[in-house]
């Protein structure tokens, strides 16, 4: 099975609501972030995929990582996504579309409505903040 690495963001605002993007071309939607470029850093990769795919400018001391997680990849059968990820708390719901991002919501984690998901935030990264709010 072909792997394919990538950097993801955990988003959430002080309401505890999370931000998925969906990507030009696609149907699911998703937690920001993208691959990472030769030679950068996991940290580097996320804060330049952040900027570019919703206008955040974040400062490395904001990321905390949460670990890598694999499922399978959203829009590549055939491939599973590895994708080290981290929690950013941000202050509002300010941001952005860029680059290859056409659309963008803020969902209850617990209750993310009837969006195409993929599989990274539905298997991984709505259970870590849905368990975070229980403990």
């Amino acid at each position: 099975m072909n792997v394919i690495h990538v950097v993801a963001a955990l988003i959430t605002e002080p309401g505890g609501r999370t931000l998925v993007v969906r990507k030009s071309g696609t149907e699911m939607f998703m937690n920001p972030g993208g691959k990472p470029e030769p030679g950068e850093s996991a940290v580097q990769a996320l804060r330049r995929e952040l900027s570019e795919e919703i206008g955040l400018d974040v400062d490395p001391v904001e990321l905390s990582a949460l670990g890598a997680f694999e499922s399978a990849a959203a829009n590549e059968p055939g491939h599973q996504v590895r994708a080290e990820v981290f929690r950013l708390r941000v202050g509002g719901t300010d941001h952005r579309i860029g680059a290859e991002i056409v659309e963008s919501c803020w969902i209850d984690p617990a209750e993310p409505g009837f969006l195409a998901l993929a599989p990274l935030a539905v298997q991984h990264l709505l259970p870590l903040l849905i368990a975070s709010d229980r403990g």
